[in-house]
């Protein structure tokens, strides 16, 4: 009996730490990908523990369910995103207090906690090939707007429903369109830009091609698009279960800016180098 209970001892124990192994999600796109990779590994480094990664798990709305559920425990989102199409709220462009807001919500109704923003702020570009933009001198999506041809705009599939998407874009700037936008992975914005498919993208400021490509961001000059500082969101029941987690995650607050978001990015889709090894490159540059 005596053996049997020291059996089934260890065996509880064996399941309760595998019920306490740390996981990270991420949404399907690089930056996300990236991300999540950075997280996982500055965890296994600074606790020195094996941390599971659910990665590209699909768009804004499913990571919030693996979050939520459980599945995961922690994974890299924008506070734009979380307070326009998680929370259904009004938009904002104010940072800190769409920070504060998203913070306050996620922990009273769902036990969840923003931690201090990573350091850069990845908002929609409408972007244009430099050629056509430097022969209309377009700077702003208001020049955007006063052009007769209608524009061909490629966008990723969440932009089409989103608040902060394309419906409260076309109402404030009223761009002329030529026909419906064509909806594709966003990893295939640039090429459909490139071979003339498209001649505008809803793309994101922190996109590794805008660094190599001719290619022009139009200002949004009318502030249409909230603020979307990337930050870590963590389960309340993870941060009281795993000493040090806290601690291992502030160390990437303000760390990351867009240019090193922009340059990683590129790491990854541009010279397609692993995940895990630009992670790691970048990471030893940091104390």
């Amino acid at each position: 009996m005596r053996k049997l209970a020291c059996v089934l001892a260890m065996l509880s124990a064996l399941g309760c730490s595998r019920t306490r192994l740390l996981t990270v999600g991420s949404k399907n796109f690089t930056e996300q990908i990236v991300l999540g990779e950075i997280v996982a590994q500055q965890l296994e480094r600074r606790l020195g523990v094996k941390v599971e990664r659910k990665l590209d798990l699909g768009g804004t709305l499913l990571a919030q369910q693996a979050l939520r559920s459980g599945e995961i425990d922690l994974y890299p989102e924008y506070t734009g995103t979380a307070l326009t199409a998680v929370l259904k709220l009004p938009p904002s462009s104010d940072p800190a207090a769409v920070l504060e807001r998203v913070r306050t919500e996620y922990r009273k109704r769902w036990g969840l906690e923003w931690l201090d923003p990573l350091g850069f702020d990845n908002t929609f570009a409408m972007v244009v090939r430099g050629p056509d933009a430097r022969a209309a001198g377009l700077e702003t999506l208001t020049d955007a707007a006063r052009r007769k041809q209608g524009w061909t705009l490629g966008v990723g599939y969440e932009f089409l429903q989103r608040p902060d998407g394309l419906a409260g874009l076309l109402a404030t700037y009223h761009l002329p369109m030529a026909g419906a936008p064509k909806s594709m992975d966003l990893g295939l914005l640039y090429s459909a830009l490139e071979q003339k498919q498209v001649d505008m993208a809803a793309a994101n400021a922190t996109d590794g091609m805008l660094s190599v490509l001719d290619v022009k961001v139009l200002r949004d000059d009318r502030h249409y698009f909230p603020p979307y500082q990337a930050a870590v969101i963590v389960r309340a029941e993870s941060l009281a279960a795993h000493a040090g987690l806290r601690a291992a995650l502030d160390q990437l607050a303000g760390k990351i800016s867009a240019d090193v978001m922009r340059d990683v990015n590129h790491q990854v889709d541009g010279k397609h180098r692993p995940v895990a090894e630009v992670a790691r490159e970048w990471l030893a540059t940091i104390r």
